[in-house]
């Protein structure tokens, strides 16, 4: 590679944003020159502070980056007195230096979720290592589908994927289906705070049936204002909340009858042995089925259809923990609303990675002038 001849220096120099100092804007500022180059033509030189046509500084964009870790993007904007895209371009920036620089091997444990974003039913496939002591973002899919998830195996490598030996998900079919095919070696743990919510959905609408029906035959609204006295846990109750439950449950109801298969099933988590727990789950939804109440009957048919991978949960609970799943998903929604005013899916996909991809970060070379 040879330097090429300098065809003409720019009559104006072109002003690059660089960090601010003692709250003053500063300013880089450099009379550009153009290249004559014989593969490209003639171009402007590449300079090593800034790429392209941009007018910011790589050290400003890296500390633009770093304060929008802590405030939200339109507050770093507000503070710099700078446009918001000026904010999304340095993340941006940063973060896609970090994905092409970021180590992918040793990932033993990973886990699988979708989150909800904008309206209308739209969601994102999220995965996450979730190794003891090390969880960050793997990536990020467009909707819930398999050939969306494919695409993270596709990423990721096959080798990589072989040496998993712990996949957390919920039941969704498209991750099963594709965890299967890709993780099969892995321990795959069916991830225990979906299958609660599920059986409480089944609760609630027990209940909420129950209380229509009651209302409609004109008898006394006993089951009114009692949704969280039957989805709450005993502990979490309030005072009041717990003397209506202890009154609702004098009575003969169907949703006491569900509160109280949902309550047994905690004893369930509380095993130590696969074999025990495998036991008390097929005594459970034999009780289930036989309670004449539909939405539990659905809950117990789809918890013996995935009675192995729920299992899997006690052989794997000391290595993996279920919890850090939605933990993650609690810290990428709050990423989401610290990115406030994107509008696209690129905006959104970089606003979870620079959050929580623990990504590396340029390094800079000062610039030594000839």
């Amino acid at each position: 590679m040879r330097r090429g001849r300098t065809y003409d220096t720019a009559r104006k120099p072109r002003a690059f944003r660089f960090v601010p100092l003692w709250g003053y804007g500063v300013l880089l500022l450099y009379l550009m020159r153009r290249i004559d180059c014989r593969k490209c033509g003639v171009t402007t030189e590449v300079v090593p502070w800034a790429d392209g046509k941009e007018h910011t500084c790589h050290a400003f964009q890296l500390f633009l980056a770093r304060w929008a870790r802590r405030l939200s993007w339109s507050e770093v904007a507000t503070l710099f007195g700078i446009d918001w895209s000026v904010v999304y371009a340095s993340v941006r920036w940063v973060v896609e230096y970090g994905l092409a620089h970021r180590d992918l091997d040793g990932v033993r444990a990973i886990g699988v979720d979708e989150i909800a974003v904008w309206t209308g039913h739209k969601y994102l496939t999220v995965v996450y290592q979730i190794d003891e002591g090390f969880r960050r973002l793997l990536w990020v899919g467009k909707e819930r589908t398999e050939e969306s998830f494919r695409g993270f195996f596709t990423t990721f490598g096959e080798h990589r994927a072989k040496a998993l030996r712990f996949v957390a998900s919920d039941m969704w079919k498209p991750y099963l289906n594709m965890i299967a095919e890709f993780a099969g070696q892995a321990i795959h743990v069916l991830d225990r705070f979906h299958i609660v919510a599920k059986v409480n959905k089944a609760v609630d609408e027990v209940r909420a049936s129950e209380a229509r029906e009651l209302s409609r035959r004109g008898f006394q609204p006993v089951l009114k204002h009692t949704r969280w006295c039957f989805l709450k846990r005993p502990e979490h109750l309030t005072p009041s909340q717990s003397q209506k439950l202890s009154d609702v449950l004098r009575h003969n109801l169907r949703s006491v009858r569900a509160y109280l298969l949902k309550e047994s099933l905690e004893v369930f988590w509380s095993y130590a042995s696969a074999a025990h727990a495998g036991w008390y789950l097929d005594k459970w939804c034999t009780r289930a089925l036989q309670s004449r109440l539909e939405p539990m009957k659905k809950i117990a048919r789809t918890l013996r259809a995935h009675r192995p991978l729920i299992l899997n949960w006690f052989r794997a609970k000391k290595e993996i923990s279920s919890g850090s799943v939605e933990g993650m998903n609690t810290n990428a929604k709050l990423a989401i609303r610290k990115a406030r005013g994107f509008r696209t899916y690129p905006a959104l996909e970089t606003a979870l990675y620079h959050q929580l991809g623990r990504l590396p970060e340029p390094n800079f070379i000062a610039h030594r002038f000839s």
